[in-house]
């Protein structure tokens, strides 16, 4: 539940208080709790204990046990579980008053158990009342939050007022939802007995549909149907007026929905204004590089002079191609084209290749590449052919494809035809490749030595 001002009434107030609670334990464990009775039999050491505790709190928050709890999310603003904690305890020192109710209900119940925080189970009562505390201090910091907010007044009771209804209206909108195994229910908190879906499951949106007469007949019903009397309904007087004003419950209900509804409208704007600042390092970004890229071109332009720049060296896939005894000419007018990449994954079901292929294939294997590469054996030279030009090229003789996909020999099929494993081949490939690299590396250097 979200109302202006307010910080505490969210989900994120579950790792608030056990949080707290902890770290309240492991205080009253270094700090003894005598001085508790002691200050509730002795007003003026109120503010020296309470001193000695928020230094001890707030080095128990930064303990590294506790830092994972601590960084879990408070509330929708952002605020962590630890934030929210230290929070509160800036607000005990400015309430003392809520020290002294601390100090007054353990003096109570040693009064009645002696020191009951030595007994079985006396650590879980200590904390229970720790907590109750700041229970109680968080809906006075949101009453008084909301109301500078708001500027109307808002008191701890209305807010857990409000808490109450949002419960119920969560509470209904399960019913709701769950409607097929709570007809029963259902047909007591809409009055009439519901045939097929009820229209006003799919009417509920927000708390803002609820409608009051929903959350009367909800807590009345309650008993009937879990055993507890509903809130409303119970022997506590807290809300005992308010079963009979439905006008107030119905704007309470109103008013926690619009507050929701500006809210959410709040986390699209910024999920906006988010957005919209990244498209604008964005737009930096981009302009600084057209910028660089303009001076850059401009230099380059003045410094050179006018000349060219160099060719670039022809391409291994050129001296595959080129007919024995060819030199490469540097053509300024010619594109550089891109290698082709290595084909696709092995297939798992080759097939084995014709007795003759290596035989028919090698008649079909002299030019510049079987001269470079004379030592290596026909599959690692199509194997090379594989990766270079890939498994299916209009260049290719008829005698190096395989009759059974119209491709050259997979990897697999090449490695089984050499005889070795298949890391071996590509070892043997990658050395052939680099050694026809070097060979038209050498070639054109030995061009430019004639010229």
């Amino acid at each position: 539940m979200r109302l202006p001002g307010t910080r505490y009434q969210e989900h994120g107030w579950e790792h608030v208080r056990k949080l707290l609670g902890r770290c309240s334990l492991a205080v009253f464990g270094a700090l003894p709790v005598e001085a508790l009775l002691d200050a509730a039999r002795r007003p003026e050491v109120l503010n020296e204990v309470l001193d000695d505790y928020l230094d001890a709190m707030a080095v128990q928050l930064r303990d590294p046990r506790y830092h994972a709890q601590a960084a879990l999310p408070g509330n929708s603003y952002g605020e962590t579980a630890g934030e929210l904690a230290c929070s509160l305890l800036f607000e005990l020192r400015a309430q003392p008053s809520m020290w002294d109710s601390l100090c007054a209900a353990v003096a109570a119940e040693h009064a009645k158990q002696g020191a009951f925080w030595q007994h079985g189970g006396g650590s879980a009562m200590l904390r229970k009342k720790a907590n109750d505390m700041y229970a109680v201090l968080r809906d006075k910091a949101d009453a008084d939050a909301c109301t500078a907010a708001t500027g109307r007044p808002c008191s701890p009771n209305r807010i857990y007022t409000y808490r109450m209804l949002d419960m119920a209206y969560s509470e209904i909108a399960r019913i709701f939802a769950n409607w097929r195994h709570c007809e029963a229910q259902v047909a007591d908190i809409l009055g009439r007995a519901p045939r097929g879906m009820p229209i006003e499951a799919r009417q509920m949106q927000t708390i803002a549909d609820c409608r009051a007469a929903w959350v009367i007949r909800w807590s009345e019903t309650l008993e009937r149907h879990t055993g507890n009397p509903g809130p409303l309904h119970t022997k506590s007087k807290r809300f005992a007026s308010l079963k009979n004003q439905p006008e107030t419950i119905a704007a309470m209900l109103e008013e926690i929905g619009e507050y929701e509804a500006l809210s959410a409208n709040r986390d699209a704007l910024g999920q906006v204004r988010s957005d919209e600042e990244e498209a604008a390092l964005w737009l930096e970004d981009y302009w600084r590089v057209v910028a660089q890229s303009e001076a850059a071109e401009a230099a380059g332009a003045v410094d050179s002079g006018g000349e060219l720049p160099e060719p670039p060296e022809p391409d291994l896939l050129d001296c595959l191609l080129a007919p024995p005894g060819h030199h490469f000419q540097h053509d300024d007018d010619s594109d550089d084209d891109e290698p082709v990449m290595e084909a696709a994954a092995i297939q798992d079901d080759d097939v084995s290749l014709s007795p003759g292929f290596v035989g028919e294939a090698a008649l079909h294997g002299a030019g510049q590449v079987a001269a470079i590469l004379a030592g290596v054996s026909l599959p690692v030279r199509l194997a090379v052919y594989h990766a270079l030009l890939g498994p299916r090229d209009d260049s290719y003789p008829d005698a190096w494809l395989d009759a059974a996909t119209g491709e050259l020999p997979s990897l697999r099929q090449l490695a089984a035809l050499d005889g070795i494993s298949m890391p071996t081949l590509r070892k043997r490939r990658n050395e052939a490749m680099a050694q026809l690299a070097q060979a038209a590396a050498d070639g054109v250097t030995g061009k430019g030595r004639d010229e």
